[in-house]
């Protein structure tokens, strides 16, 4: 196995010659360290069966079953799929996935550590995820800007982004929203943290999930610094040219493993109508979000 950093750039790396048949527990833990601090691992050359691939997550830490069934792969529970390909006539999965900034499970009061996709079917033309470093984006915050987070906590919800499920055609849209916040009620989370596993200072927000700001006695916080906190990191770049954005394009064979606690990350979907399918599998690693978050 051999890890190689990115040339020129301190964000990403690829393993080459990975085998979780034969990997070992150092192999392991050094493929972690990278994704702690190069954010992002790519393991090359994969070519896995969902069982397989199931396997090889759960070497990483323990997988979480999306809370929704519709996204649920039909023999594995535990993976989520993405996925515009009809399988025997039949809808496997969700299509258009994740086209917004997000920190997967970010509006759960227990988000995990490691996110690890496992792309099946990968179109020709317009193919990739976006990803912001919120540790880096906080770095290069103005200090004026790091003063006002200070002390504050973001919410998050799902209610933005929320996908109709089958079920719900012809229901009241007002029941829907009552379901989903008695289901998935608005969580909070400090807006700055320190990664348990690196010390660096994360921003925890995302333009998909994070709906508000309060203080440490639980006020809304009445003004526009979220927006300005969007904008600064690279939220609202519609362009997507902001020094924060970095683009991947999978290659066939291609397994990332990404930190769940630093990155946000977008999907780049486009109307160009290319098939496409992607496998999930989400880990919670040693740690908690942060240390000493509550139970």
């Amino acid at each position: 196995m051999e890890i190689k950093a990115q040339s020129g750039s301190s964000f990403g790396a690829s393993v080459e010659g990975f085998d979780h048949t034969t990997a070992t527990a150092e192999d392991i833990k050094a493929i972690k360290e990278t994704i702690y601090t190069k954010k992002i691992a790519v393991l090359k050359g994969q070519d896995l069966t969902p069982a397989q691939y199931l396997e090889l997550g759960k070497m990483f830490g323990r997988p979480v079953v999306y809370y929704e069934p519709m996204y649920k792969h039909p023999e594995f529970e535990e993976i989520f799929v993405s996925s515009n390909v009809p399988k025997d006539g039949k809808q496997i999965g969700v299509p258009k996935t994740g086209k917004f900034w997000h920190a997967d499970y970010q509006f759960m009061p227990d988000p995990f550590g490691l996110t690890l996709i496992y792309p099946q079917v990968i179109p020709q033309k317009n193919r990739g995820t976006y990803y912001i470093d919120m540790g880096k984006a906080y770095e290069r915050l103005p200090q004026e800007l790091k003063d006002e987070v200070a002390g504050l906590y973001g919410v998050h919800s799902v209610r933005k982004y929320f996908k109709i499920r089958p079920h719900d055609v012809y229901r009241p849209i007002s029941e829907i929203l009552t379901e989903i916040e008695e289901h998935t009620p608005p969580v909070r989370q400090p807006l700055t943290f320190k990664h348990p596993l690196t010390g660096e200072t994360v921003l925890y927000i995302s333009e998909g999930f994070t709906v508000g700001l309060e203080d440490a006695d639980g006020k809304p916080v009445e003004s526009d610094l979220l927006q300005r906190l969007f904008e600064a990191t690279g939220q609202l770049d519609d362009t997507f040219t902001h020094e924060n954005i970095h683009l991947f394009h999978p290659e066939q064979g291609d397994l990332l493993i990404w930190d769940n606690r630093s990155l946000i990350h977008r999907a780049l979907h486009t109307t160009t109508p290319e098939p496409v399918v992607s496998f999930r599998v989400t880990v919670h690693d040693e740690h908690k979000l942060y240390d000493g978050m509550p139970a």
